[in-house]
């Protein structure tokens, strides 16, 4: 199964980067934000939800597990990269930037317009963390950068 190439060019596309990216792992000193270029990039391991899901249909990993499951073949995760262009200013809150090899797990992105097309997308990390960008307009992409590894588990959501 090949990997992902995606752009995201509107909070709509941006909402499909997200859903391909929950529950991507990414380490602090994977992030840069390139001010000169007006970029931001980062690296991350995503969860190949995808997989997962195509898994679970087909019967090849249980439905409906209430904790961390062991992996069955499908349940893979990928290294991705991910660039956002056009970024004007780039904050973080809840967790230190010179902490390099902390670990953040990636919930959600989101894209609220400010005056069109310029917004923010925000970054939603568990445990409160946030990342957002400032950009001109939305111009992001995402790509699976080789190949896919067995995923411990796969992550679960408590609906608390």
């Amino acid at each position: 199964m090949g990997g992902v190439k995606l752009i995201a060019l509107d909070g709509e596309d941006l909402a499909v980067l997200s859903a391909h990216l929950q529950d991507a792992v990414i380490t602090v000193g994977d992030m840069a934000y390139l001010p000169r270029e007006r970029r931001f990039a980062l690296l991350a391991n995503r969860f190949d939800w995808e997989a997962a899901v195509k898994a679970e249909v087909f019967g090849l990993v249980p439905a409906g597990a209430a904790e961390e499951r062991p992996a069955k073949g499908p349940c893979v995760r990928r290294r991705a990269g991910m660039h956002f262009e056009r970024v004007l200013n780039a904050k973080v809150r809840g967790f230190d930037l010179t902490q390099k090899q902390a670990v953040l797990n990636l919930l959600a992105l989101t894209f609220e317009e400010t005056d069109a097309p310029s917004g923010v997308v925000t970054f939603l990390f568990s445990g409160g963390g946030e990342l957002q960008l400032t950009v001109e307009c939305m111009e992001a992409g995402l790509e699976d950068l080789g190949p896919a590894w067995d995923a411990k588990g796969t992550p679960c959501h408590d609906a608390r």
